[in-house]
């Protein structure tokens, strides 16, 4: 028989996160502990408004599934009963983490994944003024981020881009404005990244409006983020973008993560691996994934003012595993 316990959490950024939806000033979680004969078993998750998630709905969620879980469910019953999202993925992990435990193996082992010692994290640069953005740039470049991640609204676009691309000019810089732009002006925005040497934009347009990338010609590859969730996402997203961002809050946890990464590889679809703002505990369940993307966007416990203990070891720019 198992116990289940389902909690939430605040912590604390040392920083504003400011992205163009709003300003975040903790990261709210909800944590799933699953122990079965003294082997305990841990999941974090994120909940997301805009994905109309709140920590009661997804404690609720989770809690709805407690008999089922001190019962036996197992990681492919699970996928049935909730759909992709937030709750899943603290359940799912959870689940992983106590077969890993009781087997003795690493989560990494379990899922036949080989990780390497390092894995380069983009840092992100959030929103503000022009200079404020350059010298946040330049300071991450300067502590070690080689792979920073700008984070866009719908202005100062070529201002800002500007600005940061003079004071790191070596480094390897990723675009994400969170669904804020529009199609009237696109092509000339992505000509204007292209130009500035940016490796990818991510998720540009509305989720809605992916039909305006269909037979879009881009300079620079364009990435899905909040229009892809799981497997079901993919027939939709082809030959409008080149790229996925898996993130266990959206695949509802590690075992569609590696569904949708096997099925979107086949796909053609080149793939980035991203985060919540979260702790370690989340970063750790998404690692698996880390050895066969092509940018990893795993910063989110670098806000955090205090990290859950025992913590990844970060330094800027790279997890040390």
């Amino acid at each position: 028989m198992r116990t289940v316990k389902v909690y939430e959490e605040a912590w604390p950024l040392h920083t504003p996160f400011v992205i163009s939806r709003g300003t975040r000033s903790e990261a709210c979680v909800v944590v799933v502990e699953i122990e079965e004969e003294g082997v305990k078993g841990v999941g974090e998750c994120t909940p997301y408004p805009r994905y109309g998630e709140s920590i009661a709905s997804v404690m609720a969620q989770v809690m709805s599934l407690a008999p089922q879980l001190e019962r036996g469910l197992t990681r492919e019953a699970l996928q049935d009963l909730l759909p992709p999202g937030a709750a899943r993925n603290a359940v799912d992990s959870a689940l992983w983490d106590l077969a890993a435990r009781q087997q003795g193996v690493t989560l990494a082992a379990l899922t036949g994944a080989t990780l390497p010692q390092t894995v380069v994290t983009a840092q992100t640069v959030v929103i503000g003024e022009p200079a404020q953005m350059a010298a946040s740039a330049k300071a991450l470049y300067a502590a070690g981020a080689r792979l920073l991640k700008v984070k866009l609204d719908d202005h100062l676009i070529s201002e800002r881009m500007v600005a940061i691309r003079d004071a790191v000019p070596q480094a390897t810089l990723i675009v994400d404005a969170n669904e804020s732009w529009h199609g009237e002006g696109l092509a000339a925005r992505c000509q204007l990244l292209a130009d500035l040497n940016v490796a990818m934009l991510e998720q540009p347009l509305p989720a809605g409006d992916d039909a305006a990338l269909e037979n879009f010609i881009h300079p620079l590859p364009i990435c899905a983020d909040e229009s892809c969730h799981s497997r079901a996402s993919l027939p939709a997203l082809k030959g409008r973008y080149e790229m996925v961002n898996i993130k266990l809050d959206k695949t509802g946890g590690i075992t569609e993560a590696l569904a949708l990464a096997a099925e979107a590889r086949r796909g053609g679809f080149s793939l980035m691996l991203g985060c919540m703002l979260c702790t370690s505990r989340a970063i750790s369940a998404a690692l698996p994934l880390a050895g066969e993307v092509m940018f990893a966007d795993l910063d989110g416990p670098t806000w955090l003012a205090v990290d859950v203990s025992p913590a990844l070891h970060f330094t800027t720019g790279v997890v040390h595993l």
